[in-house]
């Protein structure tokens, strides 16, 4: 015998229910009797806890599915309905009202979950009927949360009139996961963080993690001065990030070695006044198709590996200069993810923090540690050979590199016209050393990672420095000029564009997300903007023609 699920169409029900909790969330379901002893199965969801506040004991609208026979179709037609809703009750009053309906009966034994009636089948109308809440399906399959028994013990152990008086509670998280406790402060932010935390470690252990935040949507600044603040309450294995599995090491691998690929080709690029004529044309003609024979450049790979053994030296200089940061201060790096780019070498890399950081003082000197260890070895690279360029002892190891190179920045083509003079830089090509290349490159990608968006290092400085809500207006402002093309010349589309798939989102929040980092930090981080900003400006072309950087062609 073949069954029909259909949906059941009635007023009220008399029913007992039976639910399997997980988490806040539940499964339930109940059994219905009658239809003249034909047996149906309801299933519902009721959710203990919404993402954005807090509602107990809600009941979501659900169908009735009933299974009956196939055979018996004018009973069938009596008595079902071929597509109704549900008006649903909670249990209290569904049991008030049971009490004047003898159309429903409810069953002695509720029904298990684990163990799904027969006669309905796993497959077929029922799946096309039945509607799962996508976002009670992410919650359930989503991080773990806090425990309500431990939620209630820290609230009154921790919190009271000596240090932070709670007067509501907030989900908090990426997924509402956590609790965040908002109310009022009773003493020093930074003296109740420290015995809040203290004292969390002692009723719970290494369980959970504190956030000491600024109240969202605060309607004003704390009477005692500064932001309102806030507490968040999260799982550790919820807030701290993961280590880094096998198969991340395989990539870094993989991306250093095709870096270390783009590298050598820029190498090779600097010395194109030295190669076959068949390969500059490939290089340079946009109609060549054909690529020439590569064994033709194998001759040119040995001179090219100083200058590619130079952009490697600015990139892992750079990232010496975040892990000796971070080293004091406790705070674990993931390994470097290389990014290759066949114009600079490389577009830098991306390395993320693999432990939550302490406060807002120790995210700025780990972001500005790796660009500043990156531009000194850049800048000395680049300086060093501006004054080789015009030795005659070196003439053997110079290469001829178009002088349009030195518009593509307002600051390095200020300083190159200083050092090399007016003649050698008005002209079509300009003869230099190698060392000008790598530090040239070295300085523009450490400039292109110090933009202040995203999770590059100068997002996470300003974010550190100045707060998130800065952040944001620094970062429309720069993928603005992105867009523009004034930062970064024929570089800022492919630079914003690797920003947007891989560096977008700004970096989590600190343990102590509140207090300032202090008038020093603020100014070296508004230093290094400037910096950012003259390194990656072009030179326009009324400068150029006055300073005679380059050959400037006016129509």
């Amino acid at each position: 015998m073949g069954t029909l699920l259909t949906s059941c169409s009635f007023s009220y029900v008399n029913f007992r229910l039976h639910s399997l909790p997980l988490d806040n969330e539940r499964i339930q379901m109940f059994k219905l009797k009658g239809l003249r002893k034909k047996k149906g199965y309801c299933y519902f969801t009721s959710r203990g806890v919404s993402y954005k506040r807090a509602s107990f004991g809600i009941f979501r609208r659900f169908r009735c599915f009933c299974s009956v026979n196939d055979n018996d179709p004018e009973k069938n037609e009596d008595n079902i309905s071929k597509d109704s809703s549900v008006s649903t009750a909670s249990p209290d009053e569904a049991e008030e009202k049971s009490s004047n309906s003898n159309e429903f009966t409810s069953d002695k034994t509720p029904t298990s979950v684990s163990s799904p009636p027969p006669t309905i089948s796993p497959v077929g109308p029922a799946y096309n009927n039945f509607q799962v809440d996508s976002f009670k399906l992410m919650e359930l399959l989503g991080p773990e949360k806090v425990d309500p028994a431990d939620a209630k013990l820290i609230k009154e152990k921790l919190f009271g009139y000596s240090t932070f008086w709670v007067t509501k509670e907030e989900p908090f998280g990426d997924l509402g996961e956590g609790i965040l406790f908002l109310g009022n402060l009773r003493r020093k932010r930074e003296d109740v963080f420290a015995k809040l935390q203290t004292q969390l470690a002692e009723i719970t252990g290494d369980k959970y993690n504190l956030f000491m935040i600024e109240e969202p949507n605060s309607e004003g600044p704390d009477p005692r001065g500064g932001p309102r603040v806030s507490f968040g309450l999260l799982r550790k294995e919820v807030s701290e990030p993961g280590p880094t599995t096998l198969w991340q090491y395989v990539i870094a691998l993989l991306l250093f070695l095709l870096t270390f690929g783009s590298s050598v080709e820029l190498g090779i690029a600097s010395q194109i006044n030295r190669l076959p004529p068949e390969v500059v044309k490939y290089f340079t003609d946009p109609d060549a198709i054909e690529p020439p024979d590569m064994e033709l450049l194998y001759p040119f790979v040995e001179t090219a590996l100083p200058l590619a053994y130079g952009v490697l030296g600015v990139l892992l200089f750079h990232e010496v200069g975040h892990f000796l940061a971070a080293l004091p201060k406790k705070v674990k790096l993931s390994i470097p993810f290389f990014i290759p780019n066949i114009t600079l070498g490389s577009f830098g890399a991306i390395t993320q923090f693999k432990s939550i950081l302490p406060d807002r003082s120790t995210k700025v000197d780990v972001s500005l540690a790796g660009p500043f260890a990156g531009a000194a070895l850049s800048f000395s690279m680049f300086a060093v050979g501006l004054l080789l360029s015009s030795n005659p002892d070196a003439a053997g190891d110079l290469v001829q590199v178009p002088s349009s190179l030195f518009q593509g920045s307002l600051l390095l083509g200020l300083i190159s016209r200083a050092t090399l003079g007016y003649t050698a830089m008005h002209a079509s090509t300009v003869t230099i050393h190698p060392l000008v290349i790598a530090g040239w490159c070295g300085l523009t990608t450490t400039a292109f990672n110090m933009l202040p968006v995203g999770c590059l290092d100068g997002g996470r400085a300003v974010q550190g420095a100045f707060g998130r809500s800065a952040l944001i207006g620094f970062g429309l402002t720069t993928y603005t000029l992105l867009g523009l093309g004034v930062l970064g010349g024929p570089l800022s589309l492919p630079w914003g564009l690797y920003v947007l798939i891989c560096q977008r989102t700004p970096e989590k929040p600190c343990l102590n997300d509140v207090t300032e980092v202090g008038t020093w930090r603020k100014a070296f981080v508004t230093v290094a903007i400037c910096f950012v900003l003259l390194t990656l400006l072009p030179v326009w072309d009324e400068l150029a023609e006055e300073l005679g950087i380059g050959l400037v062609t006016t129509f």
